[in-house]
């Protein structure tokens, strides 16, 4: 059984930065993809960023290109995310998923969530 744990979140003001981590249990995060998403009150879940097993590439949803960096650990079996620039429209609960290679987006583990909230 894979297990996904999130921390990070927390209240930032606009422009300020987080830092969250998805530590994951398991032998499957090195060959899996790992992502980022995220939900806001009311709205659908939506992807944030995505990595590679292999090679590290990486996928960002336009509207965080720029200012979010997806990282992996698979010595630490950790995925990272790193929010910079943070908006208010960026408060959302995120949660951390991984997925075989095979396995459509949006499927997979998921872990709890974390609540990230930009306000001042």
């Amino acid at each position: 059984q894979v297990r996904l744990v999130e921390s990070g979140g927390g209240l930032v003001q606009p422009g300020g930065s987080l830092r969250l981590s998805c530590a994951v249990s398991g032998s499957v995060f090195s060959t899996n993809v790992m992502g980022w998403y995220r939900q806001a009150p009311g709205k659908q879940r939506e992807l944030v960023a995505t990595i590679t097993p292999i090679g590290g590439n990486t996928n960002y949803a336009d509207s965080v290109k720029g200012r979010f960096t997806i990282s992996r650990d698979n010595a630490k079996n950790t995925v990272y995310l790193q929010m910079n620039s943070l908006k208010p429209e960026d408060t959302a609960v995120y949660y951390c998923n991984t997925r075989a290679r095979w396995v459509p987006a949006g499927g997979g583990s998921w872990g709890q969530g974390t609540q990230v909230t930009v306000s001042s």
